[in-house]
């Protein structure tokens, strides 16, 4: 088998995450500890116990996944299992950076605290919402969020997921119109996502800079294996290409169901997805049904994907 690993991104997020591995496993233990030392809070309890509110704020969402990402792969990593390429959905490109051995775990948790931060900081002076856009093509739900942008209320697509889920970020004045249009123009469903920013939207700009600051400063080496990144959905090895990447990520769609796509024509016939829960596993299920996609989140989940690629 050809194997990708796949690292989920922010909405994944779920209070427990984490816990069962690090009563588990050694080396997933190991790495949420680094976390809790690394940032001089106690990230793990917040994976582990919560509350809610807090996991959601996107300055801690965005290290607890990456943190439990990183700890899911570790003990990937020590059941013998590689990858020939990588890829994360938005926060998670940087746990995918990290699998490619293009930054250690200090530097990856360093610089997704720092995103985190500067994320918050640009929806708190930028206020806007996310929706999810079911059952329309791409083409279609960028039209109408050009129509209601001209219109005088910003609204863009954040991420396209592909089988048939777009998202799309802005001023929730245009998120609410576009929403509207949509549902006339066909859409199966529009579901207002919980978060506290217009992510991957222009809304974030402001963050783009100082991460870029960030970035240049941070030790990274040339990937060990392709990295697909979310702003190209190309394959990217090199350092500097990687930071440049990176910076533009925060503010520019996710271009996801390219990413997969590549993969799946460049012969990727099995996914694992590293991280808590299985989002990412089901839109690879949608896309192709004949590949083998399987998630890694916890001891049982991460038996049970050994045992599917052992038998691939």
């Amino acid at each position: 088998m050809k194997l990708a690993f796949l690292f989920p991104g922010q909405g994944s997020q779920a209070v427990g995450m984490g816990a069962d591995l690090y009563a588990n496993n050694e080396q997933a233990a190991a790495v949420l500890n680094e976390a809790d030392a690394v940032l001089g809070y106690n990230l793990s309890a917040l994976c582990f116990e919560g509350p809610d509110d807090k996991l959601r704020a996107t300055n801690i969402t965005q290290p607890a996944l990456f943190a439990v990402s990183v700890a899911a792969l570790r003990a990937v990593e020590a059941a013998g299992i590689t990858p020939s390429a990588t890829a994360g959905h938005s926060v998670g490109e940087y746990a995918a950076l990290v699998a490619a051995g293009v930054m250690d775990f200090e530097t990856g948790v360093t610089l997704v605290a720092q995103r985190g931060e500067l994320m918050r900081q640009a929806a708190a002076a930028h206020p806007g919402g996310m929706a999810a856009v079911l059952g329309l093509p791409a083409v279609d739900v960028q039209a109408v969020c050009a129509v209601v942008t001209e219109a005088g209320d910003y609204v863009d697509v954040a991420n396209l997921n592909g089988a048939g889920q777009v998202v799309i970020s802005g001023e929730q004045s245009g998120v609410d119109k576009a929403g509207v249009a949509l549902k006339e123009k066909g859409a199966r469903k529009i579901i207002p996502l919980a978060v506290s920013g217009a992510f991957h939207s222009r809304l974030m700009q402001p963050a783009v800079h100082t991460m870029r600051g960030y970035l240049e400063l941070a030790a990274f080496q040339d990937a060990k294996v392709p990295v697909v990144a979310n702003v190209t959905a190309a394959y990217e090895t090199k350092a500097d290409e990687i930071r440049e990447n990176l910076s533009l990520q925060i503010a520019s769609p996710v271009r996801w169901e390219e990413t997969i796509e590549r993969l799946l024509a460049d012969g990727f016939d099995a996914f694992v997805e590293i991280g808590s829960g299985k989002v990412l596993t089901n839109i690879v299920r949608r896309i192709s049904k004949e590949v083998l996609a399987v998630n890694v989140e916890d001891a049982s989940s991460l038996a049970a994907s050994i045992a599917a690629l052992g038998a691939g």
